[in-house]
C-alpha cells in the first residue's frame, strides 16, 4: 500500500469509515502515510466527536420501525421485539428505543436481566396494557452469560452477533406464555437514503477534511463538537472505545420515563 502511494505522488489520503478503518488509517501514519480520519459508522462509536455520519439515519430507520411494530403490538396484545444493530456500543437501541417509544431498552453496556424484563412485562399487563416494545442491540446479553453469536467466524471473519432477541423473546413465551414476535432489522439500517442532518453533517465533515489536509495537518481526525467541526489525533479517537454513558442524560432520561433498561 505505502508503495503505491508513493509510486502514485499522493499529497495524503483521506480515509472514510468506522473504529477498523480509521485504526488501518492510524497504523499508516504511524509509517508515515499522511493521512486524514473522517468518522462514519451507523453505531456513533467514535471517541472525540458528539456524532458520526450515519447514525442518525440509522436511528431514524430503527425508530420508524418501532412506530410501526406499535400498530400490530396494540391491536394484536402481543410483544414486539426489535433487535437492532449494536455490537459493543448500544446507541441505536438507545436513541431509537427513546425515539419510539420502547418500553423496554437492552444495551451492550448494562447486563440485562431476563426475569426484570419479565416483570416489567407483567406489570404493564396489570395496568391493563397488553402489548409491549422492547429494542435490544444486538451485543446485549444476559448478566452473567455470553453475547448470541449467529455464527463464530474463521480466520478471515469475526464472529457475526444475532439471536439475542429471539432469547429474550423464547424466555418470555416459555416463562409466562405471552405472545412474542421478533423483528430483526439487520443490514436495512445500512442503507437508503441518509437524513438532512447526515447528509449535511458528512458535506461539513469532507470540506473540513480538504482544509486540513491542505494545512499538513496529517494523522488526525475530523470531528463534531457541539455546533463546530474541529479536529482532534487520530489516536484520541480511538485510545478509548466509546460507549454510552451510563450516567449520561440519555440513560437517566430513560429510566425517569419508565423504560426499563434490564438491570433493576
Amino acid at each position: 500500500m505505502i508503495a503505491s502511494i508513493r509510486s502514485l505522488k499522493l499529497y495524503g489520503l483521506i480515509v472514510v469509515g468506522g473504529d477498523g478503518t480509521l485504526r488501518i488509517a492510524r497504523e499508516l501514519s504511524e509509517l508515515g502515510v499522511p493521512v486524514v480520519g473522517v468518522p462514519k459508522t451507523i453505531d456513533n462509536d467514535i471517541n472525540g466527536t458528539d456524532y458520526t455520519f450515519g447514525f442518525d439515519s440509522a436511528v431514524n430507520y430503527a425508530s420508524e420501525a418501532i412506530d410501526r411494530l406499535h400498530t400490530t403490538a396494540e391491536a394484536h396484545h402481543r410483544v414486539m421485539i426489535l433487535e437492532l444493530m449494536g455490537r459493543d456500543a448500544g446507541f441505536i437501541a438507545l436513541t431509537a428505543g427513546i425515539a419510539g417509544g420502547a418500553d423496554v431498552i437492552l444495551i451492550p453496556e448494562i447486563p440485562f436481566h431476563l426475569e426484570t424484563v419479565r416483570k416489567k412485562i407483567q406489570e404493564r399487563v396489570s395496568l391493563k396494557t397488553f402489548f409491549s416494545i422492547i429494542a435490544v442491540a444486538e451485543g446485549a446479553y444476559p448478566a452473567g452469560r455470553p453475547q448470541t453469536f449467529a455464527s463464530q467466524g474463521d480466520e478471515v471473519y469475526i464472529p457475526r452477533l444475532g439471536g439475542i432477541g429471539q432469547v429474550v423473546g423464547e424466555y418470555l413465551v416459555k416463562e409466562c406464555g405471552f405472545e412474542t414476535r421478533v423483528t430483526v432489522l439487520g443490514h436495512l439500517q445500512r442503507g437508503g437514503s441518509p437524513t438532512a442532518f447526515d447528509r449535511c453533517l458528512a458535506t461539513r465533515f469532507g470540506s473540513a477534511a480538504i482544509r486540513l489536509a491542505s494545512r499538513g495537518g496529517f494523522g488526525r481526525m475530523v470531528a463534531l463538537h457541539s455546533t463546530r467541526v474541529e479536529d482532534i489525533p487520530l489516536s484520541e479517537a480511538l485510545d478509548i472505545p466509546k460507549r454510552v454513558d451510563l450516567l449520561g442524560d440519555t440513560v437517566r432520561t430513560a429510566r425517569a420515563i419508565g423504560i426499563c433498561m434490564g438491570d433493576e
